[in-house]
């Protein structure tokens, strides 16, 4: 049987990976740029790197932006973990309705929410700062954490909790011991995607500030309109680095579980 030679799907690779790539690159190469201008490259320096850390309102809001994501995570984890293990206990003909309101602020545009939450907290009298964007990011990244963590107590096996009641255990030593390790990994990848779902909003974030608390995609994007300059190139790649770092950690710590893993299976086929 020939193999197919055609040339079609490498090329189309390739120019899908460079639109993909090449602008982020691009901002990687002039963010060592000397000029001033993003455009024309007058040669190699960190002099933008330099003024980075000498600018004390990027590093607030820097600091204000994880402190903001940290508490949207942990608190939609909890929410949204509670909320799927009792969606799952729920049977009544309201469920699906439930569980199709629930995952709601996902579908709904951003910019509708952000006027939503707005109104709301001027209703309430909440003063506009670090609570109302810990609510309003919140009350988005919730979707994340209960779908991933109702999809894996689908996959679970029943028979466990209900050894675990007939030797004793109350609900809660059930869900302590039983459920919640088991679902561990679906709460932690909901974690990081609401981490990262807060970390890069801008628009809820603009509705529900104040003018005392700035976010890191809210500085960036006020000094992008009035012309993107090396520093926020350096502060970009910074940025992507510390991502990458964290996603090669990440592999690292979990290869010798996949290793472990795949070892169980090979042994399972042997005994078959």
């Amino acid at each position: 049987m020939k193999k197919d030679r055609s040339l079609f799907p490498r090329v189309y690779l390739a120019v899908v990976l460079g639109v993909m790539y090449l602008p982020i690159l691009l901002v990687v190469i002039y963010s060592f740029n000397a000029g001033r201008l993003s455009s024309v490259w007058e040669g190699f320096s960190l002099h933008w790197y330099q003024v980075l850390f000498k600018d004390a309102a990027i590093f607030e809001a820097l600091r204000n932006s994880l402190v903001l994501a940290g508490l949207t995570c942990l608190a939609a984890a909890v929410i949204g973990t509670l909320g799927a293990v009792g969606m799952q206990r729920l049977q009544s003909r309201t469920k699906a309705p439930m569980e199709y309101l629930s995952t709601l602020p996902i579908m709904i545009p951003e910019i509708i929410l952000g006027m939503v939450f707005m109104a709301f907290f001027s209703l309430l009298g909440l003063p506009f700062g670090m609570t109302t964007l810990v609510i309003g990011h919140t009350a988005f990244c919730i979707p994340y954490v209960f779908m991933l963590v109702k999809a894996r107590l689908v996959g679970l096996d029943k028979s466990l909790a209900e050894a675990a009641r007939d030797l004793g255990a109350g609900e809660a030593r059930v869900f302590f011991d039983i459920t919640l390790p088991l679902v561990a990994p679906a709460i932690l990848s909901g974690m990081l995607l609401s981490f990262a779902m807060s970390m890069d909003d801008v628009i809820i974030s603009i509705f529900v500030t104040g003018v005392e608390v700035n976010t890191l995609p809210i500085k960036i994007y006020s000094q992008i309109k009035f012309g993107v300059t090396p520093e926020i190139n350096a502060l970009c790649t910074l940025m992507l680095a510390a991502t990458v770092l964290l996603v090669l950690l990440s592999d690292l710590i979990g290869r010798p579980r996949r290793r472990r893993g795949a070892d169980r299976e090979k042994k399972q086929e042997v005994t078959q």
